[in-house]
């Protein structure tokens, strides 16, 4: 079937991700959808279809070769659309083929495994003096475990990641979590971007004077490779950058979805603590069924590409829908809208990618989810949510996926 002729207006407030998931699923495994601007793009749902997209070499994220509307960075669209920063940067994961390939190499050899699985100790150790935190301030009314909790935990692990001072991480923040709002300006994208990367050049200019044992230190290390193929200066900052956003944002939204997953589903809740199903699990399920990056732009047909009836012309660009294919009923069958611990397909998601753009920060995420949901629900076992669950607004974006807020009563703690 042919996508519909007119197409769908994108709510960029993000006040209803899922319901729009599902109406753009019914439309086909690709559809056309309007983006703030008027931006005409492809709205891509349909699991096989993404992973198929994801792994075709004629779909490319290289906003400056491949989409001709972005006018190599010198058009309309540059300097006064409202999700510019969601294209122009360059960095691994919008290069493309090989350079994608070297870009990845490099940052790959700083972001090893040896250094993810070291990092448990500092992730347990931050985890138990935010529970205390919590604890402490939870004896004079409601604590918002988005913001103390779910957010502070991995905004903690990648600043000491990457090695961000303290003086910097919190003006970082507030830049980036104005961006994900997709409700600021394109004058307020132009000043964030502006001052985001003054903040990025100090910290780089820091960093070679006075590197430490820290993922930009070894970044600025292997800018140069063996064979004289290393990182170009926008290509780290850009790099830092990506790593800092994703690294946190994705990280909290879904600590924050699991804890509001299992205090509106207690009998999931109840199979965890019988031990009939794993912290694990809780990971995957939620991560299936509220991807933290609901919508992601942009992508590129490097040539005309066809699927099924629909013809995607070359230069068109794409938005994979992280949020409908986590809910593909062709995967994930008639319940795939419910949370279930058990379910088979659990961990059949792509909420973290797939082929050649799978993250690189995916096993953090895991560990950090891993470590800080079990702690989180033992030290307040009679923890419950301070108003109706329903009255917990989304982030306005359609991109990031997780709640404003999430208050809560903690109950009385366990003692540690």
């Amino acid at each position: 079937m042919s996508a519909p002729a007119c197409p769908y207006a994108m709510d960029p407030s993000g006040r209803d991700i899922q319901g729009e998931a599902a109406l753009l699923r019914e439309r086909g495994p690709v559809t056309q959808v309007e983006l703030p601007g008027g931006v005409v793009v492809w709205a891509v749902t349909d699991t096989a279809t993404i992973k198929s997209l994801l792994t075709d070499p004629r779909v490319s994220r290289d906003t400056y070769q491949h989409w001709p509307a972005w006018e190599n960075g010198e058009g309309e669209l540059a300097r006064t659309w409202p999700l510019a920063m969601w294209v122009a940067d360059r960095n691994m994961i919008t290069a493309y083929g090989a350079e994608h390939s070297r870009l990845r190499r490099l940052v790959a050899k700083a972001f090893t495994a040896r250094r993810t699985a070291a990092l448990r100790p500092r992730v347990e150790a931050i985890t138990a003096a935010l529970l205390d935190a919590i604890a402490a301030k939870g004896q004079e009314g409601p604590v918002d475990l988005r913001e103390e909790f779910a957010y502070g935990l991995p905004t903690q692990v990648i600043s000491e990641l990457l090695g961000i001072p303290d003086r910097m991480r919190d003006e970082l923040l507030g830049i980036i979590g104005a961006w994900m709002t997709n409700q600021v300006s394109a004058e307020e994208v132009a000043g964030y971007e502006r001052r985001v990367y003054e903040l990025l050049a100090e910290l780089v200019a820091l960093k070679r004077a006075e590197p430490g044992d820290d993922l930009i230190s070894a970044l600025i290390t292997v800018r140069d490779d063996e064979n004289g193929s290393g990182l170009t200066e926008r290509e780290l900052v850009d790099t830092i950058l990506l790593t800092f956003t994703a690294g946190h944002e994705t990280t909290a939204n879904l600590i924050d979805q699991a804890v509001y997953v299992l205090l509106t589903h207690p009998d999931q809740l109840a199979l965890v603590r019988e031990g009939k199903a794993t912290w694990e699990d809780v990971v995957e399920e939620t991560v299936r069924l509220e991807a933290p990056f609901a919508n992601l732009p942009l992508r590129y047909a490097v040539e005309d590409i066809q699927v099924g009836d629909v013809t995607i012309a070359k230069g068109d660009a794409l938005i994979i829908s992280f949020a409908a294919a986590g809910r593909d009923p062709l995967v994930h069958g008639d319940t795939a809208d419910r949370f279930d611990v058990t379910r088979a397909t659990r961990r059949d998601h792509i909420g973290f990618g797939h082929g050649v753009h799978y993250c690189l920060g995916a096993p953090l995420a895991r560990l950090e989810a891993g470590v800080a949901l079990p702690a989180l629900f033992a030290r307040f076992p009679e923890m419950a949510f301070a108003k109706p669950a329903e009255e917990f607004l989304p982030l306005e974006s359609f991109v990031s996926n997780g709640h404003r807020e999430l208050l809560v009563h903690i109950g009385t703690p366990v003692a540690v």
